[in-house]
C-alpha cells in the first residue's frame, strides 16, 4: 500500500494557495473545478502530496486539534523567520525533544498544524 494525500478543506483557496506555495514552498500541480461551487487543486511532488478543496456548501470547517502535517526545513532559523515575515503566528516552539531534531509548530489559514522541522541527518 502506498500513500497518496492528505486533503484539507479550506474556506479560502486563494489564501491557501499562498500559505502551502510562498511559506511552505510547495508547488501546484493541478487546479480544477469538480461541479458546481467547488474547486480542488493538488500541490506537492514525490512523496508530500496536498489536496485543497474548497467548497461553498462546506459552511463550517472544523480542522480539530490530533493531527499536524510536519515538513523538513534545511534551517530552522531562517523558517522562522519566514514565518514572521509572513504576519503568521508561531503556536509551538521552537521545541527541541532530542538533539537530532528541532521543530516549530505554526497554523495555516484554515487552522490546520503545520509543523516545521530541522532534522540531523543520521
Amino acid at each position: 500500500m502506498k500513500f497518496l494525500w492528505t486533503t484539507i478543506h479550506v474556506k479560502d483557496m486563494e489564501e491557501s494557495l499562498n500559505f502551502y506555495q510562498e511559506v511552505v514552498g510547495l508547488k501546484l500541480v493541478n487546479r480544477f473545478n469538480a461541479g458546481p461551487e467547488m474547486e480542488i487543486c493538488f500541490m506537492g511532488e514525490d512523496d508530500t502530496k496536498l489536496e485543497l478543496i474548497c467548497s461553498s456548501k462546506i459552511k463550517n470547517i472544523q480542522p480539530g486539534n490530533a493531527v499536524s502535517l510536519g515538513f523538513k526545513v534545511e534551517s530552522l532559523d531562517e523558517m522562522i523567520n519566514i514565518v514572521k515575515e509572513k504576519g503568521i503566528e508561531i503556536k509551538t516552539g521552537p521545541v527541541q525533544p532530542n538533539p537530532d531534531l528541532k521543530y516549530f509548530i505554526a497554523l495555516d489559514p484554515n487552522g490546520v498544524k503545520i509543523q516545521f522541522a530541522e532534522q540531523r541527518e543520521i
